[in-house]
């Protein structure tokens, strides 16, 4: 497969905006990051929800490969290999 994740390219990221629930500024937080800290209070800022990169890695196809059947919500969802399709 690969040496490392071809989704790690740091050109892919995306960043959404979040408010701090301590002071309430706005905190950029990465598609690779889970948390960051408050550039003004110095809190954890978390996402609502910690991504998986199959959610958000436009190479997770290329990554993870045909492995496991119904991995990806606009896959086929029956039990054919990828080999016999």
């Amino acid at each position: 497969m690969f040496n490392r994740c071809p989704g790690q390219d740091g050109r892919k990221l995306r960043v959404a905006i979040y408010k701090c629930p301590e002071c309430g500024a706005d905190v950029e937080i990465f598609s690779d990051e889970s948390r960051v800290k408050c550039p003004k209070c110095k809190q954890w800022v978390y996402r609502e929800k910690t991504p998986s990169c199959i959610e958000w890695c436009a190479s997770a196809r290329q990554c993870m490969g045909d492995r496991w059947p119904g991995l990806f919500p606009d896959s086929e969802q029956n039990d054919t290999p990828a080999c016999e399709k």
